[in-house]
């Protein structure tokens, strides 16, 4: 006698197998990894404004305080966003003219730790050549062009490194572009001579290294984390000696008005205060 029975499996396997891929049963194949993806894909994206707007933008903020425009975030619903972390702190002050805070429009920069090997030990011309190799291919200032007259300059370094990414030299020289002040997660170099340079710096730590064997440059104006806060380029950067804020593009306008209010009600609040208590005025009170 012929047995029917192999078939019959063979065709409740088929159709279990159809079944378990088709739609509404809820379960669905597994897709295979888009190419895309695989070589890596920017989500966030980087708005672009023009040199006029920044500057507009950049007059509301004119002599805002850092306590202003936090005050600013919470009148419009960003309460505890975009205030950095405290140990981002300015690394001199000028107490009698300000001259150590800054706002400007943000241009971003990341340097990731590196993986590569260090030089080794080599003869004084091959480690030259290894260190200026390094500066012009793995760890570059290509963020340079972008720099304009009201740029906040913001780095996100590689977080333990003691690196320079920011030394006398090159702090100078953004500041000739028309960078109004750098804040980094990381650290600088040469501290002594910035300070004499009156630079606005703010930073996480002083460091000593060099960039070539320590980190790389992954990304030029893209979105970053620095201090713990998102910083877009294009936001509006604020400093002075109570830290540092950033304020989203889109509500600069309306935390500018509000941060304005706060910062004029308080002068003229302290300027009687002033006459009170016989204290000469002096710029924080000035209209």
């Amino acid at each position: 006698m012929k047995s029917t029975a192999l078939p019959h499996v063979i065709i409740i396997t088929v159709v279990l197998v159809l079944l378990a891929g088709s739609p509404g049963t809820g379960q669905v194949a597994p897709e295979k990894p888009a190419a895309a993806l695989q070589a890596g894909k920017n989500l966030l994206a980087t708005p672009v404004y023009p040199e006029v707007e920044d500057q507009k933008i950049l007059a509301l903020f004119k002599g805002l305080r850092v306590s202003d425009v936090v005050d600013g975030m919470d009148a419009v619903g960003l309460v505890d966003t975009g205030t950095m972390d405290p140990e981002i702190h300015a690394l001199w002050r000028d107490t009698a003219n300000f001259t150590h805070r800054f706002a400007g429009i943000a241009v971003t920069a990341r340097y990731v730790p590196t993986q590569r090997p260090t030089a080794g030990v080599l003869t004084v011309e091959a480690y030259d050549n290894w260190a200026g190799d390094w500066y012009e291919k793995l760890s570059p200032e290509s963020f340079a062009p972008l720099i304009r007259p009201g740029t906040a300059l913001v780095i996100e370094d590689a977080p333990a490194a003691d690196v320079g990414s920011i030394g006398s030299y090159n702090i100078l020289e953004w500041q000739s572009l028309g960078c109004v002040g750098v804040v980094t997660n990381g650290t600088a170099r040469d501290t002594d001579e910035i300070i004499t340079q009156k630079v606005p710096l703010y930073l996480r730590r002083i460091g000593r290294g060099i960039r070539p064997g320590r980190n790389e440059l992954e990304s030029v104006n893209r979105p970053i984390v620095c201090g713990g806060v998102l910083v877009i380029p294009g936001d509006v950067v604020v400093a002075d000696g109570d830290g540092v804020v950033v304020v989203p593009r889109a509500k600069a306008e309306a935390v500018a008005k509000y941060a304005r209010k706060i910062m004029d009600g308080d002068k003229e609040g302290r300027r009687e205060l002033y006459k009170k208590v016989g204290l000469k005025p002096d710029p924080s009170i000035k209209k």
